[in-house]
Parts: structure tokens; sequence; C-alpha cells
């Protein structure tokens, strides 16, 4: 996102000033500059108190800066009181961790044409930012902390990501679109029985995973839809790279392309709540819309004796913000019944990390593959 400041406070800018934030944060009221004379309790104290600062030392301080505000951050929080359930633990740990975000996205560096930061010692940045805002609309400021994001999301989309399901080829996750690193889903598409057919529908295909892994496994005609403009572009990257074209086609759109497919399937988001960032939409299903709206509309779009394939972690659940009935009264409220379920346990590392406030709930964690045919 590009946005002109009309009206920012304390900067020595005289003209207004772009803002730049690929994940939609919005501008900072006031600004002011700071360089390597500034301490880390005075930033902390400004960034605090709602005002920016504008950086104007060398590139290397900044970062150092901006790890010792976290560790203040981290050092000044205060733990409350236990919350009562799980579902208040993670309502308070997403709110900390914005606040977080927020305060550290306070320190900013000065963008200049192409891209180029005028600082000691900044690093070449105008590739991974032209993939993650697009061209350069003229000098501007934007966060540090997010551009540190930028870069490392170039550096995914640069290397790629082994796949297993895929025999060890790369997909290539673009700036916001979810990474397929937890490799526990993919292996349960990769193995489930096919259904008979050879089309199949991949709804919110993200990187397009999980169009590949079935194009591998056999199916001839394939469609794979998203509504984000990003994950089209990423989905379309990968298919080509993996030389798939001719099997996949990839559309933009909110839930089903027209038609029916022999197969089905969708992996939503698995929390329901708002999303603040576009990385957030993978994770994040405000009142559940799109689960909902695979399991309404599949029937309609199922081929004779087809299958859709829900892919869902439970997490929702073992976190109090799901009930325990609800997903099987969705399945059966669209007319819908389970063949079989296959579960895994995830592999990532915070189902290990016992410092994890939501520990106990990321421990107990499965991700299931239902099978579903319409009655």
């Amino acid at each position: 996102m590009t946005q002109v400041m009309e009206s920012v406070t304390g900067s020595e800018a005289t003209a207004p000033t772009r803002w730049y934030s690929a994940n939609g944060a919005p501008p900072p009221r006031r600004i002011v500059t700071a360089d390597d004379t500034i301490g880390a309790a005075e930033a902390y104290r400004l960034i605090g108190e709602g005002t920016a600062l504008l950086w104007r030392g060398d590139y290397p301080s900044a970062r150092r800066l901006l790890a010792a505000l976290g560790r203040r951050i981290d050092r000044r929080h205060s733990p409350s009181p236990l919350p009562p359930t799980l579902a208040d633990a993670y309502r308070l740990h997403r709110s900390e961790q914005a606040r977080r975000a927020r305060l550290l996205g306070m320190l900013l560096i000065p963008y200049e044409a192409g891209w180029a930061i005028p600082l000691r010692r900044a690093p070449l940045v105008a590739e991974a930012c032209i993939q993650a805002h697009g061209p350069f609309a003229g000098p501007g400021v934007g966060s540090l902390r997010e551009l540190l994001g930028v870069i490392g999301a170039y550096e995914w989309r640069r290397k790629g990501v082994v796949i297993p399901a895929l025999g060890g080829d790369r997909i290539h996750p673009h700036y916001g679109v979810f990474s397929p690193v937890r490799g526990e889903y993919l292996d349960l598409v990769a193995e489930a029985e096919l259904p008979a057919g050879y089309t199949a529908f991949d709804i919110g295909t993200g990187t397009g995973v999980l169009s590949a892994v079935l194009a591998r496994r056999g199916l001839r005609h394939i469609v794979a839809t998203d509504q984000a403009a990003r994950a089209v572009d990423c989905a379309r990257d990968n298919i080509a790279r993996l030389g798939l074209a001719h099997r996949i086609a990839v559309r933009h759109a909110d839930l089903f392309p027209a038609g029916r497919a022999h197969l089905i399937v969708c992996n939503p988001p698995w929390l329901p709540g708002r999303p603040r960032t576009p990385l957030d939409q993978a994770v994040y299903d405000p009142d559940s819309r799109m689960l909902r709206g695979f399991l309404t509309g599949l029937p309609d779009h199922l081929e004779p004796g087809g299958e859709g394939w829900l892919i869902l972690s439970d997490l929702a659940e073992r976190l109090g913000l799901r009930s325990r009935t609800e997903l099987g009264d969705a399945i059966a409220a669209a007319g819908l019944r389970v063949v079989s379920r296959t579960v895994t346990k995830p592999r990532h590392a915070r189902s290990t990390d016992a410092s994890d406030p939501l520990h106990s709930a990321r421990a107990a964690e499965v991700t299931s593959l239902w099978r579903l045919r319409a009655d």
C-alpha cells in the first residue's frame, strides 16, 4: 500500500510524504528524526507516546536499535494474571503481539529513487521492494521492521521451499502468500485415496502447492482459485515453474469456479478472527466465512460420486474459539456426509515450545483431512 501522509507533525519534511506499507499498517501521525546518538530508553519513550522515529544514522545501527527496542518491550511487559480460559489466553496473546508489532513498526527508514535507502551501509533492496510494493512511486518512508520482513520474503521466494510431497521440487512463495512450510497437511493430500474421475478444483490455492500435488498424482484437469491477486500471481508462477500449466488453470475467484469437479479440495484458514495483514488471511477466517462457504457450496459443484476434501486444523476447537460440534453441524447442514477422516500431528516448532502461552492447545492440535460426499 502506498499512501500520501498529508498531515505529519514533528517531521522535518516540508511536503507530503509517501508511506509505504505492503501489509496495510496505517501511517504514523507524528515523526521526528533520529540517529546513532539516541538511546534505546529515549527511543522507547517516544514510540510509546506514538511518535515515530525517522532514522538518519547508519543502517546497522538502526537494526541494533530495533533489536534493543524489542528486548525492552518484552522486558517492560508485566505478565498478566493467568487468564481463566485458553480462549482468553489466545485473545490476550494476540493483543500483545499486535501491540509489539505496532511499537516496533515506529522505527522508520527513508526510500529514494529506485528503492534506494539513503543510509550508510544500507543494503540494496530494490528487487525485494518491487516484489512487495510494486514500482517505486516516489520518495517516502516505511517501517524498518516491515522491510526486514520484505527482505525475508524475497529470500523465501528466491530460494523456494522444498516440498517432499512433490518429490523434492520447490514452491516459491510470494510476499503476502503463506509459505507451505507445514508439510503434514500436504502428506494427507498426497496419500489419501482419490475418487474416480480426472477433474479437480483447488479452493483458496495460495501458492498452488495442493494443485501441484494433485496434478502429480494424475488429475488431468485442475482449476485453482483464490480471491487474493498476490496468490493468483504466485500460484501461476509456481505452476509454470513445475511445468504443470497444461493441467492446472489458476483463476481469480471467491471460492468456486463455474462447473463441477470429481474432487474439490480446500485448506481454509483455521482460526475464526479478523486478519490484520495479507499474510494473516491464510490463518484467520472472519466468522468462518470461507469454511462455511466451502461447505455450503460443495454439493452444487461436485460431480456425481465426487468428493470434497476439507483440510483443517482443530486448533480453534482446542482454544475454545469454535465448539466441538460446530464443524459437524455445518457439514450436516450442507447436506454432506463424512466418508472418512484422516489425522496427523503438527511438526512445527511451536507444537513443542513450552514457553508459548498457548502450548497446551498447540501440543494437542491435530490436522484432519475430511472426505465429504453429498447425500
